[in-house]
């Protein structure tokens, strides 16, 4: 017995030998990358005089960036398995395009779109809004790609040329909303549903209980999916003055246009008017090139693309003048969970410290609360909205502005504020609560596992593996129905309506701004800037800087992001964990399927409210 204790002891101390060592090397290898980056850093950004500003966007637009582990994103980067996904602050490329209408060294403001994912039809405006101002100066924008998505295209729209490469194309499709629903996936795992909610139209739970959506879904939906596409189509009509005929909803009408281009996707859209000329990247290269004049190298023109400009106008440690009076911007997007969160996630217990911080600086005289999220744990944005409270009794205005998305929770955490505003593009209301869980004793059972025991009283009478008592499905009922009426009472005293009016225009039902405002549940139209000024108005500032307050890092984490930020460490693990073909093949394919199924995973593997009641818009999800 002890030879054999000895063997493992042996073992063991073996690995832990080859587990250090390994790791030890590769932080070595890492520092030395590091030493190298930072002394190859020191390379100057120089705009020349005429330049083309290349507006190179890659990822998806947001509000906040999400958090990211500073050693998960250098692994990630250097292997396909667990990509990162990108992400574009929309403040940033706000401050890029308005810094360069100033700079009388950039000339032209190319749209370089292909690498933009996606962004919501109000932060698109906010872009295209700050591209009119841009044209103001008198100075050139086009638009230039291979291939428009629709996001892409209703910037491209604001470019005074628009070309497209002779073998290219654009999608233009409109919006759409098709779930996947899960019920006989379910049924077949033998997985047994509770299911507790409120409101005729609160879908958020219907992918687990059905296999399509239901009418009144389809009622909603189809509303505010309208209305989005309405919007699209008047922005993009006044950017390029033609008819609405232009916008094919039949495929009659788009096979018919096709057929007289003999299937020519490029000559189909220059046919139509979406853009003006068809040109190849080469000759688009030459124009720009007689335009600006060539670069340095004399192989292309003189430009400076979207990062390097940002990182040459944005100071490395934002300043903030001590004396000055402020107004308060805190970004709450994501799903609403219980606790402390980093940002991509609103924690109820983090998002009302940085509101309590707003609340206790001397210095802030008004708070914006910048909301873009589905919603969630109802606590949570009850802990929340609590915080919004103590600062309206300390003397503070809070305004709520809503930018892509602020329903269910999200519109829970902005009812109380002094004033809300919205995009007409924001989705909101969703008005409902629901519970879900699910238990397994079906599946156990057919495979042989069982469970029994006793307990003191009749309340433990719920378990995974044993399923749920019917008397208590009643009291959790009971609980959802109470949660619904606080929720109504909330935006009933907050807003100064009837409860019975609330509780027509709620029932889990989904609308755009325009809509909602009709109802009373939203104040003014208007971004983020608008509502900075009406928090500054209601505080009565006339001379004011803004402040974003946000979580701040660690000096663990502070140092961690500056070791493994470095792109020469990239490189390094680049060569250390080669990427593979294999595992690119699989996520290109996975699709649709996976996208749907892994969010509506993730929002239950979120779901953390202490008394398991959630205010969430988990079908407020749009397919461009």
């Amino acid at each position: 017995m002890n030879l054999i204790v000895k063997c493992f002891k042996g073992l063991w101390h073996g690995l832990n030998f080859s587990r250090r060592l390994i790791l030890n090397l590769l932080f070595l290898g890492i520092i030395a990358a590091l030493i190298i980056g930072v002394s190859s850093d020191g390379d100057e950004i120089i705009i020349n005089e005429n330049s083309v500003l290349r507006l190179n966007l890659e990822g998806s637009l947001v509000e906040e960036l999400t958090y990211i582990d500073p050693f998960d994103a250098a692994l990630s980067d250097a292997t396909s398995s667990n990509k990162q996904p990108k992400e574009i602050l929309l403040d940033d490329v706000v401050r890029v395009i308005k810094a360069a209408k100033d700079d009388e060294r950039i000339q032209v403001l190319l749209l370089d779109l292909k690498h933009l994912r996606s962004g919501h039809l109000d932060k698109l405006r906010t872009i295209a809004d700050t591209i009119d101002e841009f044209k103001e100066s008198g100075k050139k924008v086009l638009a230039h790609g291979a291939y428009y998505s629709q996001g892409q295209y209703y910037l491209a729209s604001k470019a005074d040329a628009i070309s497209l490469h002779p073998y290219g194309g654009i999608d233009i499709r409109g919006y759409a909303s098709y779930p996947l629903y899960f019920k006989d996936a379910l049924e077949k795992l033998k997985v047994t549903q509770h299911i507790f909610r409120v409101g005729t139209f609160k879908s958020a739970v219907e992918p687990f209980i059905r296999n399509d959506m239901s009418e009144p879904a389809k009622e909603a939906k189809k509303l505010w999916l309208n209305e989005l596409w309405s919007q699209y189509k008047l922005d993009i009509i006044a950017a390029r003055q033609f008819s609405d005929s232009n916008f094919d909803e039949t495929i009659t009408d788009y096979l018919s246009k096709m057929e007289q281009v003999e299937g020519d996707y490029a000559q189909y859209a220059l046919a139509n008017g979406w853009v003006d000329e068809l040109k190849t990247d080469q000759q688009i290269q030459q124009e720009l090139i007689a335009l600006v004049g060539e670069n340095k190298s004399g192989k292309s023109f003189k430009q400076i693309s979207f990062t390097e400009y940002l990182s040459f106008i944005k100071p490395p440690i934002d300043f903030v003048n001590p004396v000055t009076e402020k107004v308060a911007v805190i970004i709450a997007r994501g799903n609403i969970v219980d606790g402390k969160q980093k940002a991509g996630k609103i924690g109820g217990e983090s998002t009302a410290a940085l509101l309590k911080k707003a609340r206790l600086d001397d210095k802030v005289k008004a708070v914006v609360l910048r909301i873009d999220s589905g919603g969630g744990s109802m606590f949570a944005s009850e802990i929340i909205r609590n915080e919004i409270l103590a600062i309206k009794d300390a003397g503070k205005p809070v305004v709520a502005s809503m930018g892509s998305v602020a329903a269910s929770g999200g519109y829970w955490i902005a009812a109380s504020a002094n004033e809300i505003w919205a995009s007409p593009s924001t989705i909101t209301g969703s008005i409902g609560v629901f519970g879900l869980f699910m238990t397994f004793e079906n599946a156990l059972n057919d495979l042989g596992v069982y469970s029994d025991g006793v307990a003191t009283t009749e309340l433990h009478d719920i378990s995974l593996s044993r399923g749920l008592n019917p008397q208590l499905a009643q009291v959790f009922q009971l609980g959802v129905e109470n949660a619904y009426d606080k929720f109504i009472s909330v935006v009933a005293h907050s807003r100064g309506l009837e409860k019975a009016a609330v509780d027509k225009v709620a029932q889990g039902r989904v609308w755009t701004a325009t809509q909602a405002k009709e109802f009373g549940l939203i104040d003014n139209l208007g971004n983020k800037q608008d509502a900075i000024s009406a928090a500054a108005k209601l505080a009565n500032l006339d001379f004011y800087d803004v402040i974003t307050i946000e979580q701040t890092l660690s000096e663990k984490e502070m140092l961690l992001r500056e070791i493994f930020g470095n792109a020469m460490v990239k490189e390094t693990l680049n060569a250390i964990a080669p990427q593979s073909n294999l595992l690119k093949l699989i996520e290109r394919n996975l699709g649709q399927v996976s996208t749907d199924l892994e969010r509506h995973l993730s929002t239950l593997s979120n779901m953390n409210d202490p008394n398991g009641i959630y205010t969430q818009c988990i079908t407020c999800q749009i397919t461009y």
